[in-house]
């Protein structure tokens, strides 16, 4: 019974012992986890700075953190941020189940009094690499999920803009030797409401214009879909729809083959580059790399199609009561000035492609695409030069204009 008890008491004080030896060590790894964060979208040309961090269980509490983005200034979040269920991967690297924040709820502007709240703001399936192995292609996988619930936006305790959801989601796809292969991706946003009746009180022609063509609120949704594989840069779009209700869907879509993450560090780090943009050095290098761009990528498909919900018979209406005319005499005046300023171009391939396709929308707006579909897929720096001879660019690049015809699957 005395040689339990003494094993008893030993097994607790090693515990204790080992507790009191590991606290210096978890509150080390807090600290390296956000600077790990830091490093990470470092190379993806963002700059954060996150504030004091502590362990808390397998929570590390940050407070506050200051990013910017490329091309814009700082964005300072005056909050913590929660990492839930951090732990250290045996390579070194670190994982966390989810990243929360509070709801923000921030002013922007004094003159008018500009207001915008953020709530449920989340993170999912967060992964960072060990040191050594941070590089563009780890951050592109850093973030399983990221969504947010109402933003709201307000002038002058007006409610001008609201987003009723947004969420990015992303599958990644590894090879047998952990090597990232594919990525598919998702971004949305939903319940998208804008309300532009107050722009006439500071634009009286602007609000005027709005108010005819029923633009004065404006609700909708946009979402895109996006599959790419790493090894020879293959991104397909297959979808980018801006879809607003009575208004109408603007979808753009495109295959490509060549954007590779080697293609992909070169433009972040260019985009990361302390160089004053109007130098010649800054000048020089984006000129190398747009030629680098155009000799990688390949074009397999693109296009751009418009489907009215409204839109565009309340835009002729408008511009033909501006001309004092009616609208089929206006129609008629546009279809006859179509093949003068079609012909501008000196194709005749392209006014035989464009005018009855023009044509036939505005006699009946329904919808209109524009297509691209090289007879096979050629680099940009191919297509690039066929413009000399732009009668053999269509050719080239496969232009197809349609109108009031069944979107493609």
């Amino acid at each position: 019974m005395q040689r339990s008890i003494k094993t008893t008491g030993l097994i607790v004080a090693t515990g204790l012992a080992s507790l009191a030896l590991l606290q210096p060590v978890w509150a080390l790894d807090a600290e390296a986890f956000v600077e790990r964060i830091e490093a990470v979208y470092a190379t993806m040309g963002y700059s954060f700075e996150f504030g004091p961090a502590r362990l808390e269980g397998d929570a590390v509490i940050v407070e506050g953190a200051t990013v910017a983005l490329p091309d814009t200034g700082p964005i300072t979040l005056d909050t913590a941020l929660t990492f839930s269920g951090v732990a250290e991967t045996a390579e070194g690297g670190f994982t966390a189940k989810s990243l929360t924040v509070p709801d923000i709820d921030s002013s922007f502007s004094s003159t008018p009094a500009g207001r915008v709240t953020v709530t449920a703001i989340r993170a999912d399936d967060i992964w960072l690499p060990p040191a050594d192995a941070i590089s563009v292609e780890a951050g592109l996988q850093s973030l399983g999920s990221l969504s947010s619930g109402p933003l709201s936006v307000t002038r002058d305790g007006v409610e001008v803009l609201r987003l009723e959801h947004m969420a990015m989601t992303s599958e990644f796809v590894h090879g047998d030797d952990a090597t990232l292969t594919h990525i598919d991706s998702r971004f949305l946003v939903t319940g998208i409401k804008a309300d532009l009746s107050t722009v006439g009180a500071e634009e009286p022609e602007a609000g005027a214009v709005i108010e005819a063509l029923g633009l004065t609120s404006v609700t909708g949704d946009i979402e895109q879909t996006m599959a790419w594989t790493l090894a020879d840069g293959h991104m397909v779009i297959d979808k980018f729809l801006f879809d607003f209700a009575d208004v109408g869907a603007l979808d753009l879509t495109f295959d490509v083959s060549g954007f590779t993450v080697p293609l992909l560090e070169k433009i972040t780090a260019l985009q990361a580059s302390e160089l004053d943009p109007t130098s010649d050095e800054a000048q020089a290098q984006q000129m190398m790399l747009g030629m680098e761009m155009l000799q990688a990528l390949t074009l397999t498909k693109a296009s751009i199609r418009y489907d009215d919900a409204g839109l565009a018979p309340r835009l002729l209406d408008f511009f033909a009561n501006e001309s004092g005319a009616e609208r089929a005499q206006f129609v008629a005046g546009l279809k006859a000035m179509l093949p003068g300023l079609v012909g501008q171009a000196g194709i005749p391939a392209l006014n035989d492609m464009v005018v009855p396709a023009a044509g036939a929308f505005l006699d009946d707006p329904q919808s209109i695409e524009v297509a691209l579909k090289p007879a096979s897929p050629a680099t940009l720096l191919v297509l690039s030069a066929a413009a000399a001879n732009p009668a053999g660019l269509i050719a080239a690049i496969g232009l197809a204009v349609t109108a009031n015809q069944p979107a493609a699957d």
